[in-house]
């Protein structure tokens, strides 16, 4: 099976949220097209700001309690597995043996087990596509959910700062760190998941 880390959830959770985040406004851009800075009031200008999503979603304790909990379903799942692939492989040795050693009173008893085992492998196989497909669709879910949280604090948070457009910093080549909100965002993330988990 394959090995799922935190660096993938981080890397698919910033390509999502930096799409939504990118083309996230709470507010119309106005005629004049200036640029203000993004504490300014500037009734002409623009109020800007960026996140570091990765940084984000690495620090965000919601993000890091679902990938605990895939960790250990990815951590069950794999042993799972491995237990069948182990009982098959001891059977298969076994059979392997056995013919070696004539063990069999037919031939046709001999084929009967390689079939038996040949389905085993099958099932096996099997086991491996279904378990995998759970876990990356447990991890699809985990994406969606965590893109949700964050869209929906931005939200609330942007109803007050009222800012035209926050970018993922991903996609920012130049820009002046008083436009990082990241910390401002993720503390209160943070604060309002500590609340939720307390109900």
């Amino acid at each position: 099976m394959k090995n799922t880390s935190l660096v993938l959830i981080v890397v698919l959770s910033v390509a999502v949220a930096g799409l939504y985040i990118l083309h996230f406004s709470s507010n119309k851009s106005n005629s004049s097209g200036k640029v203000g800075t993004s504490g300014g009031n500037d009734s002409s200008g623009f109020k800007i700001a960026f996140i570091k999503v990765d940084s984000l979603v690495v620090n965000y304790d919601f993000a890091q309690e679902m990938h605990d909990v895939f960790t250990k379903q990815q951590e069950s799942y794999t042993k799972e597995y491995s237990e069948k692939r182990s009982q098959f492989e001891a059977q298969a040795a076994a059979f392997q043996e056995k013919v070696q050693r004539g063990g069999f009173l037919t031939e046709e008893r001999a084929m009967q087990e390689r079939d038996r085992l040949m389905g085993e492998q099958q099932q096996i196989g099997k086991l491996d596509q279904e378990l995998s497909a759970k876990l990356a669709q447990i991890q699809s879910d985990n994406n969606k959910q965590l893109l949700d949280s964050i869209m929906n604090y931005l939200k609330i948070f942007n109803k007050d700062k009222k800012f035209n457009y926050i970018f993922n910093a991903a996609e920012v080549l130049v820009g002046e760190e008083s436009h990082n909100i990241t910390k401002e965002v993720l503390v209160g993330l943070n604060s309002r998941y500590s609340k939720v988990k307390l109900k």
